[in-house]
């Protein structure tokens, strides 16, 4: 009896490694964009003479809500002309936009700059999301961005040390210069491996009909939108989290010098489960890990507001707490965008683009509201996480129709095999 045929490779012309490095990597120029200012904030708030401290926050928040809200534009196009076409052009766009935001005399004109950097770069959320999606599906599409996720994760860990020797070598202008550069780099490896993955039967006009139904079938999706939901509420904790933390370290704890090495240890810490996470969700699968997460995201972030309300918070528990609650999100984040792009697939892009924009933009501004309460000390950054973690598992009971780690349905973690 002849051994079966091995599977096509759904993405021909790149080992499995390099199709994860490559989508590690186009995820990597956001979180990039993101981690490599957050030592310049206080910099940044000098050199444009801010009144407000907490304005500084707008340098993260304005790029986090035009990546989110140009998803919904990149969606459809992918979806009808490919998803590397309109990558690339995003790529290079982001170069442009941040070579202006090098250069910029106003901090109006880097936040409009930044906001472009934003929609440019969100190509490299819909794309990755879609691509995945079009070769994988079920459980190995979880671990595919798991594994995606772990090699992403560096960036947090290295991008604000970046930043920091960026700035003890330079004005932090040139950071933006680093963006470019990343990103230009990034374009040229897509552009001479990545194959198209959009299939011909998969290519969906764009008119108006079209994407209104692609957008519909993606919000009455209970699982999709449930998980979307529930993604967008531990983002928001995340970004909060993001958004306050030079300040945090600035201000509460009097511990600017630590900050890169602090924050390297709590970004290390989501590294570190979506290795786990990479290892055991084909064994257990994806709402058994998630699931489990989340509860233990909520334990410790009411442990968290515990210690900050009692006045016994220092920069020990604080790093200690924050890299325990992020553990749980390394573990909460793939695994809610797979499930929640897993009845999608006949409309990847459109979906990848509408769950990336309430994910996004509602995280960016729930994140802002946290961050914005920042008054000296953590206790409000605290009590914004705990509401966040439950908020969310009531999105998931909603998905699941009150039911967790699977219970009552059998097989759901797996898809059918898209290749």
């Amino acid at each position: 009896m002849s051994a079966a045929a091995p599977e096509p490779n759904p993405h021909p012309g790149m080992t499995f490694t390099q199709f994860v490095v490559l989508m590690a990597a186009l995820m990597a120029l956001s979180a990039m964009g993101i981690d490599a200012m957050l030592p310049a904030l206080p910099a940044i708030a000098t050199a444009y003479h801010l009144p407000n401290p907490n304005d500084q926050q707008l340098v993260v928040t304005v790029f986090l809500l035009s990546f989110g809200g140009a998803q919904l534009f990149w969606g459809p196009l992918m979806d009808r002309f490919g998803r590397k076409p309109i990558l690339l052009w995003g790529l290079c766009f982001y170069a442009v936009f941040s070579l202006v935001a090098s250069v910029s005399p106003s901090f109006e004109l880097l936040l409009l700059a930044r906001a472009m950097q934003g929609v440019a770069i969100s190509t490299t959320r819909v794309a990755p999301i879609s691509i995945v999606r079009d070769c994988y599906s079920g459980r190995r599409m979880a671990q595919v961005m798991s594994l995606a996720f772990l090699v992403f994760m560096t960036v947090p860990i290295l991008a604000p040390t970046l930043g920091q020797l960026v700035i003890l070598a330079a004005s932090w202008r040139w950071i933006f210069g680093l963006l470019a550069a990343a990103s230009l780099t990034v374009a040229v490896i897509t552009l001479m491996k990545l194959p198209e993955t959009l299939k011909p039967q998969a290519v969906r006009a764009i008119n108006l009909t079209e994407v209104i139904d692609a957008f519909r079938i993606t919000l009455k999706s209970r699982l999709g939108m449930g998980y979307t939901l529930a993604s967008t509420l531990v983002f928001g904790a995340l970004f909060g989290f993001i958004n306050a933390a030079p300040q945090v370290f600035d201000q509460a704890f009097h511990a600017t010098r630590l900050f890169t090495l602090c924050f390297a240890a709590i970004a290390g810490s989501i590294a570190m489960s979506s290795l786990v996470n990479a290892r055991l969700v084909n064994r257990l699968g994806m709402r058994v890990m998630s699931h489990a997460a989340l509860i233990a995201f909520i334990v410790v972030a009411a442990v968290h507001a515990a210690v900050a309300i009692s006045g016994h918070e220092t920069l020990l528990s604080f790093v200690v707490l924050q890299a325990a609650m992020m553990f749980c999100f390394g573990m909460l984040s793939g695994n809610f965008g797979a499930m929640a792009m897993e009845p999608l697939g006949h409309v990847a892009g459109a979906a990848a683009s509408a769950q990336g924009f309430i994910s996004m933009v509602g995280g960016s501004i729930i994140g802002f509201g946290i961050g914005q309460q920042f008054n000296g000390n953590v206790t409000p950054l605290t009590i914004g996480y705990l509401v966040c973690g439950l908020t969310s598992l009531g999105a998931v009971f909603f998905a699941e129709k009150g039911r967790l780690f699977g219970a009552g349905a059998p097989g759901a973690s797996v898809g059918p095999a898209v290749h």
